[in-house]
């Protein structure tokens, strides 16, 4: 007799929650959000803390790490510093290399720090990739509480789900998924910043008005000015709104672990990804997703999707911002003779999954998904971008 087959279908749902904090003077002892946020569901009576903080923070704020001890002293009632902060190199370098992964989890191995426990990270949005990905893959998931340190990973990368490292030189290769503890923005800390770093983070901001908010856009270009002196309530704002957007899509868009292949807010990236590996990250995050979403707006112009006076707008905000558009990398070639920058459609394929899906835009605020890129039309939109940029440079 034929054996009939037997399946159990078992289904659940976890739900995810975590609170997104904006602050100032988070290592105030008199600031209790940081300690709240620690000892939130504690299940021991102190809790232990293993904290990870941005080698270049550090440097630019040489009192840190004191910082942290006398707020930790002020609430020692409630937790503890298993150890002296860790300080781990900024920027891509942290995720290029696997030492520091590997020292984070010897060292949370050492202290025994365990699924009551917390890793608490401050710095930038690499040093918070890298250190989540170490909490995450430790104990099969240590809680990790994230204080983004940059514009970038107050307004964007710091408030997500996602953490990994680089690989292969490939952006990101390695990594999971992980919903943090919580997420504290301290507007102090962008007084650090250099104006360059304060500028590339703007990118971001753009990037999400450009697909989901045409209001917010307007409000990016009336402020321009504004926002590139660096103007303490205009910057606070950017983030806030940029960081909504964002949540809102993570939580809201129906695909929060990205198992499909559309990721409207990966516009502008695949070309981003590439030229910052190209550049080996001179070029900074925020700079190459300028360009990025300057390359993608004008191929939807092309492509007739994008009218003429939203692509002039979109570029004078770049502009405006003091954000690039070009990069004479784009112009580099393989031995075949094909542009290196095109192998980037190539990867972000394969980091996506399945088939190409790139977001174009049909209007300033609305996105669309499109499976197939033109080679012909994208070199023709290189072309059109690079003649605009050496024209503006001789007319300086």
């Amino acid at each position: 007799p034929k054996l009939q087959d037997e399946v159990i279908v078992q289904r659940f749902r976890v739900p995810f929650a975590y609170n997104v904090h904006f602050t100032n003077k988070a290592l105030a002892p008199s600031n209790r959000l940081l300690v709240n946020a620690i000892c939130l569901n504690k299940t021991s009576e102190v809790c232990r803390v293993f904290a990870i903080v941005d080698e270049g923070l550090s440097r630019a704020r040489p009192g840190l790490s004191s910082e942290l001890r006398n707020y930790f002293k002020a609430h020692r009632g409630s937790m503890r510093l298993v150890a002296p902060p860790l300080c781990v190199p900024g920027g891509e370098r942290v995720k290029d290399d696997p030492h520091w992964l590997l020292q984070i989890h010897e060292k949370l191995h050492r202290f025994h720090i365990d699924r009551h426990s917390v890793v608490l990270t401050v710095g930038g949005g690499a040093v918070l990739d890298m250190a989540g990905f170490a909490a995450a893959t430790t104990h099969r998931g240590v809680r990790h509480i994230r204080v983004p340190t940059t514009l970038l990973s107050q307004a964007d990368g710091g408030l997500g789900v996602k953490t990994g490292i680089n690989r292969f030189k490939v952006k990101n290769f390695l990594g999971t998924f992980a919903v943090p503890v919580a997420v504290i923005n301290d507007d102090d800390f962008l007084r650090t910043l250099p104006p360059r770093h304060l500028i590339s983070g703007m990118a971001e901001a753009v990037k999400v008005a450009l697909i989901r908010d045409q209001k917010f856009f307007d409000w990016l270009l009336d402020h321009s000015t504004s926002l590139r002196s660096h103007q303490p309530s205009m910057v606070a704002n950017l983030i806030k709104r940029s960081a909504t957007l964002h949540l809102n899509h993570i939580a809201l868009a129906g695909d929060p672990f990205e198992s499909g292949s559309a990721r409207p807010l990966d516009f502008g990236h695949w070309a981003a990804h590439k030229l910052e590996s190209m550049t080996s990250y001179r070029l900074h995050h925020g700079e190459a997703v300028a360009i990025g979403i300057a390359i993608d707006s004008r191929y939807s112009t092309e492509i007739g999707l994008l009218s003429e006076q939203a692509l002039d707008r979109i570029l004078c905000l770049l502009d405006r911002l003091g954000l690039p558009l070009w990069h004479r990398t784009l112009d580099l070639k393989g031995p075949d003779g094909r542009l290196k920058i095109l192998r980037g459609l190539d990867e972000f394929t394969e980091h996506i999954g399945g088939d190409l899906t790139i977001t174009l835009l049909k209007r300033i605020g609305e996105g669309t998904e499109v499976d197939r890129i033109d080679h012909v039309v994208l070199r023709r939109a290189l072309s059109w971008l690079k003649k605009r940029h050496s024209s503006r440079c001789a007319s300086k």
